[in-house]
This record gives C-alpha cells, sequence and structure tokens, in this order.
C-alpha cells in the first residue's frame, strides 16, 4: 500500500423515482470494484442538491486507472445509462488534497425573477387588502385617514409576514428555485 492512495469521487443526476435502481447499482458496483487488486473502499452519498456520488478509493493512482479502463467498468456505466448520468469525476491523491477539495464554497442560489416575486408579493398581498377593505373598514368610517391606513399597513404587514409569505414560499419554491428543487427531497435517507 502506498502513503498516497488514490480516492475518485463520480457525480450522477439520477432520474427522479429511480433513486432505489441507482442505489443498488452503486453497491453492486462497488462490491464489483472491491475484487479488483487495491481497492480500499467506497461509499454512495446523496447530495442535497440534486447529485448523487460514487466514491472509491485505491491504494495508486496505476490500481484506480486499471478499474476505471477496466471492461467491467465500462458495462456497469451501461447499466446505468437508464437511470442516471455522470456529470463530473474527480480523483484527488491523498487525504490531504481531498480534505482541502472539499471545502470550496458552494455557489449561492440565483434569485427568482422578478416577475416571479412580484406574483407572489400580489398573491399574499392583495387578499388582506381586499378582506380589510371590505370587513373592517366600513366600521373605522369616523377615524382619521392617517389612523386608518396605519391600521391597514399594520394588519397587513403582520399578516403577510408571519403567516401568508413564508407559506406561500414554501409552497412555491419548486417554482421559484428550480435548478435547486429538479431532484431535491425526492429521495429518502436511510436511518440505522
Amino acid at each position: 500500500m502506498t502513503s498516497n492512495p488514490v480516492t475518485v469521487t463520480t457525480a450522477y443526476h439520477v432520474t427522479v423515482g429511480r433513486e432505489d435502481d441507482f442505489r443498488s447499482w452503486g453497491w453492486a458496483m462497488l462490491n464489483a470494484s472491491a475484487q479488483q487488486p487495491g481497492f480500499m473502499g467506497g461509499g454512495i452519498l446523496a447530495d442535497r442538491d440534486a447529485e448523487w456520488h460514487v466514491v472509491y478509493r485505491f491504494a495508486s493512482e496505476g490500481t484506480a486507472r486499471a478499474w476505471e479502463d477496466s471492461t467491467d467498468r465500462a458495462q456497469w456505466d451501461v447499466r446505468a445509462a437508464d437511470f442516471a448520468r455522470q456529470t463530473d469525476r474527480r480523483s484527488v491523491r491523498g487525504s490531504k488534497e481531498w480534505f482541502d477539495s472539499q471545502t470550496a464554497t458552494p455557489k449561492a442560489p440565483a434569485p427568482p425573477a422578478k416577475w416571479k416575486l412580484w406574483f407572489v408579493n400580489m398573491s399574499a398581498v392583495f387578499p388582506p387588502v381586499l378582506l380589510f377593505n371590505l370587513i373592517v373598514l366600513p366600521y373605522l368610517g369616523g377615524i382619521n385617514p392617517l389612523v386608518r391606513t396605519l391600521l391597514l399597513c399594520l394588519c397587513v404587514t403582520a399578516l403577510v409576514t408571519w403567516i401568508l409569505m413564508p407559506r406561500l414560499q414554501r409552497f412555491l419554491k419548486k417554482w421559484l428555485y428550480p435548478p435547486l428543487q429538479a431532484f431535491r427531497g425526492r429521495h429518502k435517507r436511510r436511518t440505522a
């Protein structure tokens, strides 16, 4: 065994609903790789941001390359083509470089389009303003218009801020942030 083992991480986008197929395929592929000289271990990781990762480690770059260039490994890739698409592959020598490469800050999601934000805001503001005008304002007709408007603003703002907007954002999150939601939440973590 060398002092610089090689860790390979391969990222996949998995077809929605086929997560169990991918998990079964990944573990079977890792079991096959365990028969190769220099294999040191591996696993499957589910990323909450849509990607699945197959991680395996070999004692040297040569043994890792021998597995990746083998016909057995190519056949495993063909088997996965129906339910997964490889999106990235990284190979890192040694553990220090592996952990250093994992500390990169993830890219912040792009904000939703302005028209989508406008729609969500209007959906949250219009109903309480309408109800306040129909139900409450007729009883406040004798009050100064400045005080009436202040009461309207206070009530509607509180209702929108603490009740309506959080629920609307949760309900519409897939529509507001589609790239983040492509696969998020579609897989369940197994608990022991």
